[in-house]
């Protein structure tokens, strides 16, 4: 009965500590999510994200700043900048000579809609673990599940780890991925 006893008291003592924990790895979480203002554009938010700094120039240089300022909703896989620096070549996708390919680079990763992790998953179940989306280029993309993550590939066979989900905006939703869609050899 004393060791019970203890027991209890032990575990009662402990829950505080465990309550405190979690209260301090939160904010970790946090940082590791987007912070984007859900009352803000696709544009607007991804302007002044400092993880997507590329992908706004990327966005300007097809010219799609306006539409996804005003238009959508969209869904945009948004590939973070260490994504775009292992993919491709920047000074390429930021040279006006080769607009035609950025736009087709860029639409490669939005569909239209507002395609949040849920409806994705939803759709997945739907599909017996497989889910395809169009493009606004008219192309597909795969969407399954890899152990927790949802992975998606496109018909080239390239594929992204969506590693940020969910960030709301006025016009869509934004997903970040850990690389970049090559619909075409850039």
């Amino acid at each position: 009965m004393s060791n019970k006893v203890s027991l209890l008291i032990a575990v009662l003592l402990l829950i505080p500590t465990l309550c405190i924990a979690q209260t301090v790895t939160t904010p970790a979480k946090k940082n590791k999510a987007l912070q984007m203002n859900p009352e803000y554009s696709i544009s607007k938010n991804t302007g002044s994200s400092k993880k997507h700094s590329t992908l706004m120039a990327v966005i300007k240089a097809a010219d799609l700043e306006e539409i996804l300022n005003f238009d959508g909703p969209f869904t945009v896989f948004a590939p973070s900048n260490i994504a775009f620096s292992t993919a491709t070549d920047i000074d390429f996708l930021l040279d006006p000579t080769h607009k035609k390919e950025v736009y087709s680079l860029l639409t490669h990763h939005i569909v239209a809609g507002n395609l949040t992790a849920s409806k994705i998953l939803k759709a997945m179940c739907r599909g017996n673990g497989i889910a395809s989306f169009t493009t606004i280029l008219g192309n597909k993309l795969i969407a399954k599940m890899n152990g927790i993550d949802i992975v998606l590939t496109d018909e080239f066979g390239n594929t992204a780890k969506i590693t940020n989900a969910d960030a709301n905006q006025c016009n869509g939703v934004i997903h970040e991925i850990d690389s970049v869609f090559l619909p075409n050899k850039i």
